[in-house]
Formats: structure tokens, sequence, C-alpha cells
């Protein structure tokens, strides 16, 4: 890096995840929440899977391709020093049980493997149950480069009939400076560039047609825009989320392979 992109860096580095910019997105996972249970989740539900709403998202999900929509109008939505992103996609796995892809997706040990590189390393910290506590390290590249520490629950519900589904919520997400270096050291939660303060993933899993479906809703907050720095901090705080949510449906069904 020139010393002129340093000096850039370290000003968008002037970033805090605040209080009210946190119960914004508090706020916008309940309502969330809420319309997924009543939309995906009641008993009787005719539309489980959100790929079932529009023929053109499960004939591209059948075609091998990654369906994939902004899940809200507005997208990223504003909040207080922040912006909430709500991208929703699915792919389809031909040839798979519903057991082998739940096994797949829970080998977190090997996540390392399977979302390389912007998972650069996973480990799985406790189970007890279907409850999942994980270690990830991320990395988030796009004009420039962060590197994230992050730690996540994640509960599965099996339903019965071949449909499942998990929530995954981010317990901890701190950047770390100078990553793979001595001086390597991680920043507190809520500092850094901001490109990524929380994370909340809905997945559902259900058998049939000769395979399963796999989608994913995420929900992400980020810092917002600073004025000045739209050409350097834009592209990774608009673009990242939905980039990161479609290489992650597609490396999900590319695993099944191997």
């Amino acid at each position: 890096m020139t010393a002129a992109m340093g000096a850039v860096a370290g000003q968008a580095h002037a970033a805090e995840l605040r209080a009210s910019t946190s119960r914004a997105f508090d706020d916008y996972i309940h309502k969330r929440e809420r319309r997924l249970a009543e939309e995906r989740l009641s008993p009787g539900s005719p539309q489980f899977l959100w790929l079932d709403g529009r023929a053109e998202r499960r004939a591209a999900a059948r075609e091998g391709r990654v369906a994939i929509e902004a899940a809200q109008k507005k997208n990223p939505l504003e909040a207080p020093d922040g912006l909430i992103h709500d991208w929703a996609a699915g792919v389809f796995i031909p040839s798979a049980s519903l057991a082998l892809v739940l096994a797949r997706v829970q080998d977190y040990d090997h996540h390392k493997r399977y979302y390389a590189p912007e998972v650069m390393d996973s480990k799985l910290l406790r189970r007890q149950g279907d409850r999942f506590h994980i270690y990830y390290r991320l990395m988030k590249k796009k004009v420039i480069t962060a590197v994230l520490n992050s730690e996540h629950t994640v509960q599965y519900y099996n339903l019965g009939e071949g449909r499942a589904h998990s929530r995954s919520y981010s317990t901890k997400i701190a950047e770390v400076e100078s990553p793979g270096e001595r001086s390597e050291k991680e920043l507190p939660p809520g500092g850094g560039h901001g490109f990524l303060w929380r994370l909340n993933s809905y997945w559902r899993f259900a058998e049939r047609d000769g395979g399963v479906y796999v989608e994913c809703e995420a929900v992400s907050l980020t810092r917002g825009i600073p004025f000045g720095l739209g050409w350097m901090v834009e592209p990774i705080i608009r673009d990242l989320p939905q980039e990161s949510l479609e290489k992650t449906l597609q490396a999900t069904r590319l695993s099944m392979r191997g």
C-alpha cells in the first residue's frame, strides 16, 4: 500500500458502531424475523421456500445458477450512522439428500476449504445438540482488504417431511490489523473500517424434485458511506453483501461434489 493509500485507509478507519446504529439493526431484525416466521415457518405456510415465490427464481436454481435478489425495496436501508443490507439467494443441489447437505454445512472445521478464500479459517468451538458456536476468520476484499475475526451461534431446526431451517447470529466481529504479520492485532469489536459490524443468516433446506433446495437470507450491518471517501469505501460496503452471499450459495452447491 502506498503512503497515500495508507493515509486514506487511516481516514476510513474512523468508524465506530454506535448504540443507536445497533438498535436500528435490532429493530429491523425483530420485524424481519416476525415476517419470516409468518411467511415461511408458520404451520401450513404454502411458501416455505423463498425460491417458490417466483418461477424465475426456481428456474435459475434448477439450471445450476444462484437466484439472488434484494429482500427489501431500498437496499441497503439507511440507519443512524450505518447501513442495513438484506439479500436472499437460493440454489438447487441435484441428487443430494437433506441429511448429506446438513452434514456438509455443519462441517464447520472444513468451511475454510469449502468457502475459501473469503473464509480464511474456520473452527467449531462447541456444540450442544443442534446448537453450534463457530469461529471464522473472514477476508473482505474490494479496493482494499479487511480481515475479520468473527464468532457465530447457529441453531438448526428439523421440521420433518424433508425440511429444515437454521438461524445464525454473529456474536463477535472484530477487524484484524496487520493480519499475518508479527504485529497482528485484533481491534475492539465495533471499530475498524466498519465494513461488517453485524451479520444474521437465515437458511432453509427442502428435499424434493430429486435433490435439495438450499436458500439463505443474509442481513448485515455496516458503516455508512463517509463523505469524500465513497470511491474507496462504497464498493466494499454496497457490493460485497450481495457478492458474498452469491459466492456462499454457489460454494455450498459445489461442496457437495467432493
